[in-house]
């Protein structure tokens, strides 16, 4: 997992695969509040864009999610969100799958998960060994844009 504010990335194509470098800076240079909510491409299938406006919840009534092809990098755009996170110990019980959109539901994180909070340039990527857990009220729900740039592992090349 990555964590950081997209006003503070330098440097993206020495520090990350070009993929998400990629993904990076669409997200620094576009005027992500603009975007109507959708499905925009950057590359084809292989990196695109989701436009999501949604409330945050109480963590009660949210899933830690995976996926098996693609990493996520989520941006907020507006509003406060958590977002819990714990390395896939594949020991817990998949309670949904939805393998048509690379999503896998979990029954729980596990006793390791932790959380960060996302402000408004805050950006977090999460591979398929990160359990996420996205939309987790920060005090009391709201309403939030986000971004969530999907990027094909197959896309992500290897630095040596």
């Amino acid at each position: 997992m990555y964590f950081g504010h997209i006003d503070s990335v330098v440097n993206v194509d020495a520090v990350y695969p070009a993929a998400i470098a990629t993904a990076l800076r669409y997200l620094a240079k576009t005027d992500l509040a603009g975007l109507a909510p959708g499905k925009y491409p950057i590359q084809g299938d292989d990196i695109y864009v989701q436009v999501i406006d949604m409330p945050t919840r109480d963590l009660s009534e949210t899933r830690p999610e995976f996926h098996h092809k693609y990493l996520d990098v989520h941006c907020l755009v507006a509003g406060k969100e958590r977002i819990g996170f714990a390395t896939d110990t594949l020991d817990h019980v998949v309670v949904e799958s939805l393998p048509e959109r690379d999503l896998y539901f979990y029954d729980s994180a596990g006793p390791a998960e932790n959380f960060i909070t996302m402000t408004p340039g805050s950006f977090a990527v999460f591979f398929p060994w990160d359990v996420h857990r996205p939309g987790v009220a920060d005090g009391e729900p709201m309403a939030i844009r986000k971004i969530v740039v999907k990027v094909a592992l197959s896309a992500v090349e290897r630095k040596s």
